[in-house]
């Protein structure tokens, strides 16, 4: 196969976010449609650079990019599988990058998986989902999607203010727990915005 600019971007964006769906590649690499992603990959797997993966039921194919694809693209990192439990959480992730990146317009992330990368991979401390600048300001930004320990929770808003000009976090309407942490802690964190992830969702739907 010949490998063309747009495999670059693609293979950069699976390595920057661990897998991507094939909707997600649509819109990270801008194909035209969906069709013409489903040919590529197709092509991908054949020639070793991308394998697929069912993990959860009712969720697409996940595509991973392969450790033969690390060397020919000079990806940093790859990661060739993922943990069930983070399978929903990094598809919110992603999709959140994507609704910054579309509707405001952020050209400049930085994901977790960037951040453990520069550390070396340790397992202590705790990293934003991903952060960006807006402006001169940079933004911590968080999909919460489990309730955590309370104290777990107000310690990472507490890091993020220390750490970042603001801090994003993405919650469904149903959390409501989280939500109440999250609104009580505005009265001692000024730098803390919220977001349903129905919006991000909805929004990313019509891309």
């Amino acid at each position: 196969m010949k490998i063309v600019s747009r495999d670059y971007v693609l293979m950069q964006q699976i390595s920057k976010w661990r897998f991507l769906l094939g909707r997600q590649i649509k819109i990270l690499a801008e194909f035209p449609s969906q069709r013409t992603v489903d040919r590529r990959i197709k092509i991908l797997k054949e020639a070793g650079y991308i394998k697929g993966a069912y993990k959860l039921y009712g969720v697409p194919a996940l595509y991973f990019a392969t450790n033969k694809a690390k060397n020919v693209f000079n990806l940093d990192f790859v990661t060739t599988d993922v943990k069930i439990a983070r399978i929903v959480h990094d598809i919110a992730v992603v999709d959140t990058a994507i609704y910054f990146m579309k509707k405001l317009k952020v050209v400049n992330i930085k994901s977790e998986r960037e951040f453990r990368h520069d550390s070396g991979f340790k397992r202590d401390g705790h990293y934003p989902d991903f952060i960006c600048n807006i402006g001169s300001a940079t933004y911590a930004v968080e999909i919460e999607m489990t309730v955590k320990n309370k104290n777990v929770l107000e310690n990472n808003i507490k890091k993020n203010y220390l750490s970042y000009d603001n801090q994003v976090w993405v919650v469904p309407k149903d959390k409501t727990k989280i939500w109440t942490v999250l609104e009580k802690s505005k009265s001692t964190y000024s730098n803390i915005f919220l977001i349903s992830l129905e919006e991000v969702s909805s929004y990313v739907k019509t891309l």
